[in-house]
């Protein structure tokens, strides 16, 4: 018999993180995620393919190598294994930042297959400068307090949200032409976005998580039923595409490309510290230096998977995070299923093709709803800083309007060095940096300045709704 201390000893339970869920929900809810994801996955390859002048099926296998890949360094992220990993639900897709960096270095090369190899070569370097240097990344989160975290989640959601509202009115392709912010795009949109917003206000719980799973396909069978939706790409691809290692040739390492993967590399290392800490944020989960060295070792891991496996350099998803905090489904197993799916994605072209046929008006009003919900992880962080102390509010001014310069003036960008454009370009690059620097000038060297700690305890206890109370007695 056992003795009386075991007995009475409370069964522990996991943390939600950690939770796995039933197979039905794993699937339902890691679909969701790959629906979120597909569209921004696929922009990458798109955008550099047609900028090196890339055959359709030199394209389309690029996609695929990239879903394979995004996968891969999913299930690195979210399960974990060693000291690579975060063990959080963030879904690794390809990065933004690392887009006009490679189309500068690929057209140097020559273009084509020839680009891409140099590219590749680039890319592995990247993942591996980013893997060494974890370690000392995870060192300097002492530096990221909530007036830099808060602002950076702020900014990306605010500087996506364009990106959104563009495939609201058509999809950029159409920028410039009649069809864009044609009234039936929006129609769409708005439809898709107020079906949402039924199933968050009347649905029961399993439906409010799934609410943005049902907006898009709602909106796409409400589009294909009126003849808005294309599926002709589905009976064109094929049924098996398998991405081999070094499918292009073995990679070319030459000093600059390598050297300008690098410095992205180093710029994706704050994106990266700003996903975990805002995962941390919706999930209840501390964060510390060492959850921040995981998982941007799992990013550099990632990436020289990348150039290995034809693809490119990858870090956590925005949209993906903002689904987290709408569906409030934490089990990182969720994004392990996710991740299984985009592999299946990648080997199945006509299941691919599939989810792409998902309008751009109906994928917007979602990203909308997604993006917006990073902005409001970093007002709810921002919260925590006294805003009414001079230095605080000049650093959240100021790096909201540098975020906003490259959108506004893009110009003046356009004037610049390639290699200073691949930088400075990006108003989420411009704003994030900004807040860094600020705060390094206004906080950290002034060691009289204590700097605030975020408290996750009671954040946890007000986002239960249990009110400022349960906050205040967690404290």
């Amino acid at each position: 018999m056992a003795p009386l201390a075991a007995r009475r000893r409370p069964r522990t339970t996991p943390h939600p993180v950690d939770e796995v869920l039933p197979l039905p929900s794993l699937a339902l809810y890691g679909f969701q995620h790959v629906l979120a994801f597909y569209a921004g996955a696929v922009l990458v390859p798109v955008i550099l393919g047609n900028s090196l002048g890339l055959s359709r099926q030199e394209l389309v296998y690029l996609i695929n190598a990239d879903l394979v890949t995004a996968g891969i360094a999913t299930i690195i992220q979210a399960w974990g294994f060693w000291r690579i990993g975060a063990r959080l639900p963030l879904v690794q897709g390809a990065t933004f930042t690392a887009v006009s960096p490679m189309i500068a270095i690929g057209q140097g090369a020559g273009g084509g297959t020839a680009g891409l190899l140099v590219v590749y070569g680039a890319v592995i370097t990247g993942g591996v400068a980013a893997f060494l240097f974890a370690p000392f990344a995870g060192r300097l989160t002492a530096y990221f307090p909530p007036i830099v975290t808060g602002t950076l989640l702020t900014v990306i959601g605010i500087v996506l949200i364009p990106v959104a509202l563009q495939d609201v009115g058509g999809g950029s392709a159409l920028l410039g032409r009649p069809g864009y912010g044609d009234p039936v795009n929006l129609a769409y949109a708005g439809g898709t976005l107020l079906f949402i917003l039924l199933v968050i206000r009347f649905g029961g719980p399993f439906l409010r998580s799934v609410a943005v799973l049902l907006g898009l396909v709602g909106g796409t069978t409400v589009a294909w039923l009126l003849g808005d939706a294309d599926l002709g790409a589905v009976d064109q691809a094929d049924w098996l595409g398998v991405s081999t290692p070094f499918h292009y040739g073995m990679p070319h390492f030459s000093v600059f490309p390598m050297l300008a993967m690098v410095v992205v590399m180093l710029i994706t290392v704050v994106e990266t510290t700003g996903d975990v800490y805002a995962m941390g944020e919706i999930t209840g989960r501390k964060v510390d230096g060492d959850t921040v060295s995981r998982a941007l070792r799992a990013d550099g891991v990632a990436t020289v998977l990348g150039g290995v496996l034809n693809s490119f350099p990858y870090v956590a998803f925005a949209e993906n995070i903002g689904l987290v905090r709408i569906s409030r489904v934490t089990s990182r197993f969720v994004i392990v299923a996710a991740g299984v799916f985009m592999i299946l994605l990648g080997l199945v072209p006509k299941a691919g093709a599939v989810v792409a046929s998902v309008p751009h008006p109906v994928l917007g009003a979602a990203a909308v709803v997604m993006f917006g919900m990073v902005a409001t992880v970093g007002i709810q962080i921002l919260g925590k800083v006294d805003l009414r102390e001079e230095r605080n509010s000049i650093i959240l001014a100021v790096s909201l309007g540098a975020a906003m310069l490259p959108t506004a003036v893009a110009p003046f960008f356009e004037r610049m060095p390639t290699e200073v454009r691949a930088v400075l370009g990006s108003g989420i690059t411009l704003g994030t940096l900004a807040a860094v620097l600020l705060n390094l000038f206004f906080h950290v060297f002034e060691s009289r300045r204590k700097r605030e700690a975020i408290d996750w305890d009671g954040l946890a206890a007000y986002d239960d709704g249990a009110g400022p109370q349960a906050a205040a007695a967690a404290r």
